[in-house]
């Protein structure tokens, strides 16, 4: 009788340990191909990211010439401003010196 509950015993254990290699064979299987997913879910983002990185590069260079222009263009208004206000200020001083003579 003990050889047979040692039979049964050992079979039980071989077949439960097969079913155990098996199971963690699977998961070790499925980790590994949600790693792989991982990393290339990682590159497709690091290369989406590298592109933007780029495209927003090129428009601030773009935004920095056009704020250089801009620039440019307000100092060059401040001058006609400033000159025309000069040239309104002689004006009126000769308008009311022309109406004191004409009165």
């Amino acid at each position: 009788m003990d050889n047979m509950y040692s039979v049964l015993i050992t079979a039980i254990t071989l077949l439960s340990g097969g079913a155990a290699f098996r199971y963690y064979e699977k998961r070790a299987q499925k980790r590994e191909r949600d790693d792989e997913f991982i990393r290339h879910d990682c590159k497709d983002r690091i290369g989406k990211l590298e592109a933007l990185l780029e495209q927003s590069s090129r428009e601030k260079d773009e935004m920095r010439g056009m704020i250089l222009d801009l620039t440019r263009q307000v100092a060059e208004l401040r001058i006609t401003v400033e000159f025309l206000r000069e040239e309104n200020a002689y004006l009126e001083k000769k308008t009311r010196v022309n109406k004191k003579l004409q009165q």
